[in-house]
């Protein structure tokens, strides 16, 4: 991910100033801002202070010829930066640097920004569906939705971002469409759906192939994960089919169905009763083994414990009030990119809050996350 490649991709976000009154050219503030949340700044304040601390720094990479731009004009020009031409950006950028792999899982998931809802100005808190390279730790790109319920519209417009070629996209219940399906196939990668009762037809095709006695007992692919963690002890069993009689109408319905796959998971705290088990079905395109089934299910809550625990507890997404005009949206994404640039780091060992403390310290580090 280096840094010319980000400056030359963001120099194609428009600038909507009019040109005689431009002091700070609009690459300069997004670059300053993406450095700054590498840092740790989480408002327009910290990131103007930050930028008069590393003014000399930050002229290696731009020009900055009128100095630091007030905490002001970087609130004012965020919140008026057209989103849509910075998701495109992100995403170009990501697909310029960061080369997918045949397989690689690429999981897909939303998160709401509860700091972003303003009841005083009638604001909902945007929700944004990121698309998460597991086995890279990064964001591949991401859109935005007024609600979690509009997921279904926003995957599609994700989908067009991004290169899958020869990637097993993971998608949860909501996802489990059959047009997105088709799209996945359409980008050259498979998908693995998670199955709920939006979809009825499959919901009731699972409950007839594989009821308890069957997958207690079942004959073909199976894989067993057992995990122990801080007194919690969890068992998975993964079980894989090819496409039985119960399937057979609905997978003409279903572009590329070619097996379905059930996850029963037992969950006990310490010396207390089991919980009840907790059953999840799977359609997917591809030919899946129970163990790669097991791999690819768990990989798709990387995208919850990898990207958004660090954009909340490393980042502090959730605590960020800022919400004028498309500013939320924008800083969210400049987050993306931060995330990134840290993740990509892995020389020094250490957490994402501490490689922003180390970051915002020492400039030689700093320019060496910016040359990942």
């Amino acid at each position: 991910m280096l840094t010319p490649s980000l400056m030359h991709h963001l120099s194609i976000v428009p600038d909507f100033r009019q040109a005689w009154k431009v002091q700070h050219q609009l690459t300069d503030i997004l670059f300053l801002t993406v450095c700054a949340v590498i840092c740790g700044s989480e408002g327009w304040d910290e990131i103007e202070d930050f930028g008069r601390a590393k003014l000399d720094f930050l002229r290696q990479y731009g020009d900055f010829e009128a100095g630091i731009p007030s905490h002001d004009t970087l609130a004012r020009v965020m919140a008026l930066v057209n989103a849509e031409q910075l998701q495109t950006a992100f995403a170009e950028w990501m697909k310029a640097c960061h080369d997918v792999t045949a397989g690689a899982v690429v999981a897909i998931d939303g998160k709401t920004l509860r700091g972003s809802y303003c009841r005083g100005k009638g604001k909902g808190a945007i929700h944004m569906v990121s698309a998460f390279s597991a086995a890279n730790g990064v964001v591949l790109g991401q859109v935005k939705t007024a609600e979690k319920s509009n997921e279904i519209t926003a995957i599609p417009e994700l989908l067009k971002l991004l290169n899958l070629q020869g990637c097993l996209v993971t998608i949860d219940a909501m996802g489990c469409q059959k047009k997105i399906a088709t799209q996945v196939l359409q980008k050259g990668a498979d998908y693995l759906l998670s199955v709920k009762d939006n979809q009825p037809a499959l919901a009731d095709a699972f409950e007839g192939a594989f009821p308890m006695a069957k997958v207690v007992n079942f004959e073909g692919d199976a894989y067993v994960t057992d995990e122990k963690n801080r007194g919690r002890q969890e068992t998975r069993y993964h079980i894989v089919s090819e496409v039985t009689e119960e399937f057979q109408e609905l997978s003409y319905e279903w572009p590329g169905l070619k097996s379905v796959g059930v996850v029963m998971s037992f969950r006990q705290e310490g010396d207390e009763v089991p919980e009840a088990p907790m059953i999840r079905y799977y359609i997917s395109s591809a030919d899946l083994s129970a163990k790669k089934l097991a791999e690819a299910a768990r990989q798709h809550w990387f995208v919850e414990n990898k990207l958004h625990w660090s954009l909340d507890v490393a980042l502090r997404e959730d605590a960020c009030k800022i919400h004028r005009g498309q500013a939320a949206e924008n800083l969210a994404r400049v987050r993306h990119i931060a995330l990134n640039y840290l993740k990509g780091e892995t020389r020094f060992k250490g957490g994402i809050r501490r490689k922003q403390k180390k970051a915002a310290l020492d400039e030689t580090y700093l320019a060496d996350i910016l040359a990942v």
